[in-house]
């Protein structure tokens, strides 16, 4: 079977950015990770990570192009099926491409075919706008509703290090 994609660039432009993509259910995520970086021009070359995702576009297990792992435990893009993440129930992945730049794109299945004989897999179908020469910039936002009381309800002063209860030189 062949899953066509629609790859989304996360920007604040007014203009839409995606790929419209067709590869193969048995292909590698590596493969998708290819058809991304070449589709949308970038060279390929830099750290990359598919997040499997729910409907609300929340991250979840992360999906890695190398292991950089202390326990060697990462689960690999070269080593997952796209079919193995990417179903009928579960049709959403984040990407994230360059984590210093942090490109970040949502990956959507859009349809299931069938294999159409005498075409090359992964194809690129469709091109909606041109890529930026930088990254969108990210806004990340603090929690501001954290709770910083101890047990009795009493607020915790963080610049009062005296009562924090921790060896303030324990290495």
């Amino acid at each position: 079977m062949i899953y066509r994609f629609r790859v989304i660039l996360d920007n604040d432009t007014e203009e839409d950015i995606f790929r419209d993509l067709e590869i193969r259910e048995t292909d590698s995520l590596e493969d998708l990770h290819n058809i991304i970086t070449q589709s949308f021009g970038f060279d390929g070359t830099e750290m990359a990570s598919f997040y499997i995702s729910n409907d609300a576009w929340d991250q979840g297990e992360e999906i890695s192009l190398f292991d950089l792992s202390d326990d060697g435990s990462a689960r690999l893009m070269n080593e997952t099926e796209i079919c193995d993440v990417v179903h009928e129930v579960q049709t959403k992945l984040i990407y994230i491409y360059d984590f210093l730049s942090m490109w970040t794109f949502y990956v959507e299945l859009a349809e299931i075919v069938d294999e159409a004989e005498g075409h090359d897999y992964p194809n690129l179908m469709f091109v909606q706008g041109q890529v930026p020469d930088t990254a969108p910039d990210r806004l990340f936002e603090a929690d501001t509703d954290v709770d910083f009381s101890d047990a009795d309800g009493d607020t915790i002063d963080l610049e009062d290090y005296e009562d924090l209860d921790f060896n303030e030189n324990w290495n």
